[in-house]
């Protein structure tokens, strides 16, 4: 996968999707379900009135925390739901950075933030699969994804 400069991409920042789908703390569970499914997209950054960062909200939670219990996605605020606090990096971090952090905290998805903590693209388990599937060094980079796994597990 080679990245605009056509070289293979070894920081946050070249291998990201920087089209990053938000939605308010205190919009709906419901609008949140509809986006996702209007934007095709598996996750939504979650940002306050300023546009920082609070969390994300992924199919997972509306799965786990909504269609699990008796709630109603129309009376559920995001706010409820969120996965929080957020796990984010910054886009100047290494991928192997990016790894170590999704397998310690045991998520698929990482927000990228700016300097004021604003969502600039989100880094993805599939935006790595892709990756190693059209790079020569994807023995190295399993066997190191294995080592940090096998640490905190």
């Amino acid at each position: 996968m080679d990245n605009k400069r056509g070289r293979i991409p070894t920081t946050v920042g070249e291998l990201m999707t920087e089209k990053v789908e938000t939605i308010n703390l205190l919009n709906t569970a419901q609008e949140a379900a509809i986006k996702m499914a209007n934007r095709n997209v598996s996750s939504l950054a979650v940002v306050d009135d300023d546009c920082k960062a609070f969390g994300i909200v992924t199919e997972r939670d509306l799965a786990r925390r909504i269609c699990t219990t008796n709630k109603s996605c129309d009376n559920v605020t995001i706010q409820e739901i969120m996965s929080c606090p957020i796990i984010a990096i910054k886009p100047v971090e290494s991928l192997e950075t990016a790894a170590r952090y999704m397998v310690q905290n045991r998520v698929r998805h990482l927000l990228v933030i700016n300097e004021m903590n604003q969502p600039i693209g989100i880094i993805t388990a599939t935006d790595f699969t892709a990756y190693l599937k059209e790079n020569d060094e994807i023995d190295k980079v399993i066997r190191q994804v294995l080592r940090e796994h096998a640490r905190y597990e």
